[in-house]
């Protein structure tokens, strides 16, 4: 190997799974021999790879079995990436515009294990100094976009993941009892939107609503958000009505038609 670094045999063994899924994107297909040539490694190993790829569906093997191709298993990813790319690109003029509108910071968020991702903002010309929330992992149970895309999930996958994040305590008005956020989340779902008064960050208020694809599936969640001596409560309410409608504009751009 010379004077090639040696690395962690798990990041290796990453690195070359990916590889392999690469050569079978671009041959169409390959057999053991020769993704083992093509990535250096003995032919055992390779087959090794390959078996683990197509246990979890991510490739299969072709009907004479001596070729492997890509299998199902990657459209679910594929697709899960797509669609977060695509509210980015379909919402990004209607946020601007809310945030120009309403004169806050807008956010679109995306579910990410149990977390909340931020994917993308706009600011309104009162934030010229508001936080960077792109890329920040934030709370489930206690931020506005995270009760509207806790709200949108079935009783068992919401109970997993409010689990999973033990729902901590960040301020005095963090959501800590299961049955009273299940009874806050109950409420989003009715009205179509939910709020956070401080229960993430003192002094940080928000609201927030969610976005549509085209089979009606909540895929985002769209929040404004704000110091909280700007958004009290009547300022609050008073957002419902252009964040819904930005939100129903993204959902139809998503490809989501209302039937009313």
């Amino acid at each position: 190997m010379g004077n090639t670094p040696v690395r962690d045999g798990g990041v290796q063994s990453v690195d070359r799974a990916i590889t392999v899924l690469e050569i079978l994107a671009r041959k169409g297909e390959a057999g053991v021999t020769e993704v083992a040539a093509e990535i250096e490694v003995h032919k055992s190993t390779a087959f090794r790879l390959l078996g683990a790829l197509e246990t979890r569906g991510l490739v299969e093997q072709s009907a004479d079995r001596g070729k492997y191709r890509l299998g199902f298993g990657l459209i679910p990813l594929a697709g899960a990436v797509t669609d977060n790319l695509d509210v980015t690109r379909q919402g990004r003029g209607v946020c601007v515009e809310l945030a120009g509108e309403v004169g806050e910071t807008v956010n679109v968020a995306v579910l990410q294990d149990q977390w909340v991702v931020n994917v993308d903002q706009a600011r309104g010309p009162s934030t010229v100094a508001a936080h960077n929330w792109i890329g920040k992992l934030t709370p489930l149970h206690c931020t506005s976009s995270g009760k509207v895309l806790l709200a949108a999930l079935g009783p068992a996958r919401r109970a997993a993941l409010l689990d999973a994040s033990r729902m901590p305590r960040f301020t005095p008005r963090t959501i800590v009892d299961p049955a009273r956020l299940e009874t806050e989340l109950a409420l989003a779902a009715q009205r179509g939107y939910a709020v956070a008064v401080e229960e993430y960050e003192v002094g940080l208020n928000a609201v927030a609503a969610p976005v549509l694809d085209r089979s009606g599936e909540v895929v985002a969640a769209v929040s404004v958000s704000g110091p909280s001596y700007r958004l009290d409560a009547a300022r609050l309410d008073a957002l419902v009505g252009p964040l819904l409608a930005a939100t129903q504009e993204i959902s139809r751009r998503m490809g989501w038609f209302s039937p009313g």
